[in-house]
């Protein structure tokens, strides 16, 4: 595999609220992550390191011999504890109330891949040099697409085209989405809604599809979400399947 991810603040931010995470545990699994924090004082950088931090030493400690089944029970008892320990933060540090974070995760194993999501970060895959998106954005404007009473250019210029129905730190119960994903496909990528909101679909993939590094189309992707304004923080996980023996 190769893999690169990079975060960035943007144009407009003061500070720099995601987290990133592309890590490979001893049995050769990989896992991918995004978390766009939400809240004041800093509290959404905390909210955003709390879910990785806890996510990488996890999957590193306990994530073996897995089955798919035992995979998503595994993804949604880490997005519980996650949330858990959201709220036990809060609790503690009451400047913090009202924190709150996104998360998008891949992992893949050789036998499955699968994503989770909790927001308005996104997941894509790469098949037969197509980009899809996988995951759901769970946000107000597309319930109402959903529902039929927006459509797709209307929420595209909806003033409320970012309030979030679902995020961890929300609600002590909280509902993650899982996608199981067809093995055949070439490449992963994870970002934040700053990507998104400033590229569609097809700006992005045209990226993809260059002949640069992976490296360079990561920077390339940031580079131009800021050149259309970087309105938020931005952050890109890509990862790319190789043949055996072209491992990086």
């Amino acid at each position: 595999m190769k893999s690169f991810y990079l975060t960035d603040a943007g144009k407009v931010r003061d500070h720099n609220e995601d987290s990133v995470i592309i890590t490979k545990n001893n049995e050769g699994h990989y896992l991918m992550a995004i978390a766009d924090g939400m809240g004041g004082h800093s509290a959404g950088e905390v909210a955003s390191s709390i879910a990785i931090s806890y996510l990488g030493k996890h999957f590193k400690e306990t994530f073996m011999n897995m089955s798919k089944v035992d995979a998503v029970n595994w993804i949604r008892d880490s997005v519980d504890e996650i949330n858990t320990l959201i709220f036990q933060h809060e609790k503690s540090h009451p400047e913090s109330k009202g924190m709150g974070t996104t998360l998008v995760m891949a992992v893949l194993t050789s036998d499955y891949l699968l994503f989770g999501n909790v927001g308005d970060s996104s997941g894509f895959v790469m098949k037969d040099a197509k980009l899809h998106k996988v995951t759901y954005d769970h946000t107000l404007v597309n319930l109402l697409v959903s529902a039929g009473e927006l459509t797709k250019e209307e929420a595209d210029n909806h003033p409320k085209k970012n309030v979030l129905m679902k995020a961890l730190g929300a609600s002590l119960e909280i509902d993650v989405d899982v996608f199981d994903c067809d093995m055949d496909i070439e490449e992963i990528l994870l970002s934040s809604d700053g990507l998104t909101n400033m590229l569609d679909k097809e700006q992005i993939e045209k990226v993809l599809l260059g002949e640069e590094s992976i490296e360079d189309k990561v920077i390339k992707l940031i580079q131009k979400a800021n050149n259309r304004g970087g309105t938020d923080n931005i952050s890109v996980a890509y990862l790319i399947r190789c043949e055996e023996g072209e491992d990086k």
